[in-house]
């Protein structure tokens, strides 16, 4: 686009001619943090998403190295969540290629928004919806890696059947796995724990204080990677001694992924799948995985701006989120988005700038190429333990009783949303986002509109006139003017409206008709200029309007215009209604 400065495109461009050792340093240490933090994570979404354990570690790096580049919020990291990979599970049918392809086409849907600022599409996707969504995800994601927890085999994964066949197999749980799990998580809750009420050390602390602070804060920032590392060694020990009572992750292909096309079909042994049945098959996941991952970056990104006293550009996050999902598909990503988690990491390790995405990158490329054949010795049950410590802070029991506090209303597209959830994710997302899009549209069909009775009928609509709402007004109207006793004037105060359709001056026009046959004026007051234009412009036969509502009800009576001061009037026939 001619004429936009370059900044805008590649926000790089803003902080790097400032950039400084101080800068540096903090930089290394936060994504050297994160890194530490995304491994093990990258290795248990890929269980999530149903993929190869590598096909996490593929999804994790492309994307620190885009948004340092594009991206126009410090804190944020880009890689696999747990939400995203319980999307890919419902639309790639645990299928690598399926994966990667739907990448491509949610970067391109991704970046083709960011092009033409369609970014408020994601306003129409509310608060209930999103909540609904993540605690039902909460759920379903930890009930998911119960099995590897208890160490059964074969478990389906739809989680009725799930929640049935775990139950119904429990007696099966090898009790390596079983303790194993238990004690990762309890570490982990501990350690989450510990970090959440520790004291921040201060300059005039005593140095061993300081140093003592750096290892607990340390430990429990990376408390995923120590907790795994502890289970592998564990599990070595056990192997060492000719004994294995724990599943393990098994052979993960070791090196870097091949920079490629992503596959616009796939082999099987039943033929060729050509691309149109493909995208066929991803259904409502090609406009679900791109606007929920939009969404989780945008919310994370504003989210730590705010805290953290910085601005982003939301039409700039959405070009940053395309090209890093298009690239990473090239290297054999599944989609990403932004991680709430790893980005909390990455603010509180004192990240300056987007460049401590280049050190997260690099380190799990350096796990790709050199420690590969490491992690077959990870015990499954560990895995399972850092996803559920993850996932369940996402569930938010207390939003219940809030909007039953707030607005019950609101319960409805939460609950829908919520339940819908548990039986397919995409019916529960586009069911909530209905219900929610017809409570919108009831809202603007049904108005509040306020009626006062004195010496005339004072009708107030407090909020625009759109046109599903013009039959409700023209009811409310005529059937308090008809039923008023005497009969009197009618006033309609537009202050609150601050525009009007075509529909609606038809409407009005009919309503001006329907009084005047049963010998009631209406007349018009505080009209906002807009509106204004509007209705002079259709030429409404017998409108009359006044600045104020005082002065309009000085002209009430028997009939408007009879006194007080002039209305502006317009008597001229009405083009807008059948003679």
């Amino acid at each position: 686009w001619p004429g936009l400065p370059v900044l805008r495109w590649l926000p790089v461009l803003r902080w790097l001619p400032r950039y400084s050792r101080a800068w540096l340093q903090l930089d290394l240490i936060a994504g050297l943090t994160v890194g530490l933090t995304v491994v093990p994570q990258a290795l248990a979404y890929a269980e999530v998403a149903g993929l190869p354990l590598q096909y996490g570690l593929y999804s994790s790096f492309m994307g620190c190295f885009v948004y340092c580049f594009l991206g126009t919020a410090k804190d944020v990291t880009l890689g696999p969540t747990a939400i995203m990979s319980l999307l890919v599970s419902s639309y790639a049918f645990h299928e690598p290629v399926y994966a990667i392809l739907l990448a491509f086409l949610s970067g391109c849907i991704q970046l083709a928004m960011g092009l033409l600022h369609l970014g408020f599409l994601l306003d129409f996707i509310s608060c209930p919806v999103i909540k609904g969504f993540t605690s039902a995800a909460a759920i379903t994601i930890s009930f998911n890696q119960v099995k590897n927890i208890l160490g059964l085999q074969g478990i389906p994964r739809q989680f009725f059947l799930q929640v049935y066949e775990t139950l119904r197999r429990i007696g099966e749980t090898r009790v390596g796995d079983a303790v194993l799990g238990l004690a990762c998580l309890a570490a982990l809750a501990g350690l989450r724990a510990m970090k959440s009420h520790l004291p921040r050390a201060s300059h005039t602390d005593p140095l061993a204080a300081r140093f003592s602070y750096l290892i607990v804060w340390t430990s429990a920032t990376a408390r995923n990677a120590l907790v795994v590392l502890f289970a592998g060694l564990v599990a070595y020990s056990f192997q060492a001694m000719g004994s294995q009572p724990l599943t393990l992750t098994g052979s993960i292909p070791q090196g870097l992924p091949v920079f490629r096309l992503p596959c616009f079909s796939m082999t099987t042994p039943n033929g060729t799948v050509p691309f149109g049945s493909m995208v066929e098959d991803m259904g409502v996941g090609l406009a679900v995985v791109p606007l929920m991952g939009l969404l989780e970056t945008v919310a994370i990104a504003k989210a730590f701006a705010s805290q953290n006293d910085y601005r982003i550009d939301p039409n700039q996050e959405l070009l940053a989120m395309g090209f890093a999902n298009i690239l990473g598909s090239f290297v054999s990503s599944y989609p990403i988005t932004g991680s709430f988690g790893r980005t909390a990491v990455n603010a509180q390790s004192g990240v300056c700038t987007p460049a401590g995405g280049l050190v997260t990158g690099a380190l799990v490329l350096l796990s790709l190429a050199y420690l590969t054949s490491l992690f077959y010795y990870i015990p499954k049950a560990a895995l399972a333990a850092v996803i559920i410590s993850a996932v369940v802070p996402m569930f938010d029991a207390e939003i219940f009783g809030m909007l039953w506090r707030v607005k019950r209303l609101d319960l409805v597209p939460l609950c829908v949303t919520f339940l819908l959830c548990f039986w397919e994710v995409q019916y529960g997302i586009v069911a909530g986002v209905l219900v929610s899009g017809i409570l919108l549209l009831y809202s603007i069909a049904r108005p509040p509109v306020k009626v006062s009775e004195g010496d005339v009928l004072l009708v107030q609509p407090r909020s625009s006139l759109h046109f599903p709402a013009i039959e409700y007004l023209r009811d409310t109207v005529c059937s308090r003017a008809l039923a008023a006793s005497p009969p009197r004037s009618v006033i309609l105060d537009c202050c609150h409206i601050s525009s009007i359709d075509y529909t609606v001056v038809v409407g009005l026009a009919e309503l001006l008709q329907d009084l005047r046959k049963h010998g009631i004026s209406l007349a018009f007051c505080s009209l906002q200029d807009p509106v204004l234009k509007v209705l002079l412009s259709a030429d409404l036969e017998g409108f009359q309007h006044f600045p104020s509502r005082e002065e309009a009800e000085q002209c009430g009576g028997a009939e408007l215009g009879g006194g007080g001061a002039a209305p502006f009037t317009s008597t001229s026939e009405s083009s807008l209604l059948p003679a």
